[in-house]
């Protein structure tokens, strides 16, 4: 990662408020893929302001939030007082700092590495089998990513919303954060070259946003400098409202992609040999 990527101030703000959690049963599969126990430590690199983090918490011993952006990680660090957890910790860092990563955990291997949406932003052919050694046996390295970015959805509303952002914007916006099939099966090729066994799953769930909502996760997804100044926001949200009105209601289909690579148990590799 490395350079700045704008989610600082306010942005980090706006990101916590209107960027979609995960439903419990993606966090049911995840612990599931990597049978994580209160014995284990998850790292969880990317983490934002914890929206992936603070649910792991709850069903492991400790989990680690790493995310390059101080105001991401304070107001990670906020919601983690405010939801009551205790065993997470916040790390200024990028998936640049393996070696940090390995002298946190000492002798301990992670139960699970997790990126959540963020992949995208990292030097995935490295940062991938660099953290294989970090791992317990069956254990490794989850990829999961939350659904289109609104405004490049196959809806009348998501349609119109690119239209308005393009214009805006003064381009069209096209960044699919990771999300398509292309990105999907980069990572998946580079965890297998990196001795994983690589499985897919997904979770699809629907939801209605409303106009608030949508004028948020547009904001959550601006650079603190491209952000509309606060006396001209009221205009911005009345843009918008005029641009997707007629598509109303807002629903949203959003597919939860979940990349597991799964280390080698010691039991699986003595299959694999007799093999």
């Amino acid at each position: 990662m490395g350079e700045d990527l704008g989610f600082g101030g306010e942005v980090a703000g706006f990101y916590h408020q209107y960027r979609r959690g995960y439903p419990p049963a993606v966090i049911d599969t995840l612990t599931g893929a990597f049978g994580l126990t209160s014995d284990d430590v998850v790292i969880d690199l990317g983490c934002g302001t914890g929206q992936l983090t603070l649910p792991i918490a709850r069903r492991v011993q400790a989990v680690a939030g790493v995310d390059p952006e101080p105001d991401m990680l304070a107001r990670a660090r906020q919601a983690a007082v405010e939801q009551g957890v205790r065993n997470a910790s916040w790390l200024l860092g990028d998936d640049t700092e393996i070696p940090a990563l390995a002298a946190l955990l000492g002798d301990r291997r992670a139960g699970a590495v997790t990126i959540a949406q963020a992949l995208h932003w990292m030097r995935y052919r490295e940062l991938i089998p660099g953290l294989v050694p970090l791992l317990r046996p069956g254990g490794g390295i989850a990829v999961i990513t939350n659904g289109a970015p609104m405004w490049l959805q196959d809806s009348p509303w998501s349609r119109a919303l690119r239209g308005f952002l393009g214009q805006w914007l003064g381009t069209t916006p096209t960044s699919t954060c990771g999300t398509d099939d292309a990105s999907q099966q980069r990572y998946r090729d580079t965890m297998t070259e990196a001795g994983l066994g690589v499985t897919e799953t997904r979770y699809d769930y629907t939801g209605e946003l409303d106009l608030d909502h949508l004028v948020g996760g547009v904001y959550s997804a601006l650079s603190a400098q491209r952000l509309p100044p606060p006396d001209q926001r009221t205009a911005f949200a009345a843009q918008i409202h005029r641009a997707v009105a007629p598509y109303a209601p807002f629903m949203e289909h959003v597919p939860v992609r979940m990349l597991f690579g799964r280390t080698v148990t010691p039991g699986n590799h003595k299959k694999r040999q007799l093999i």
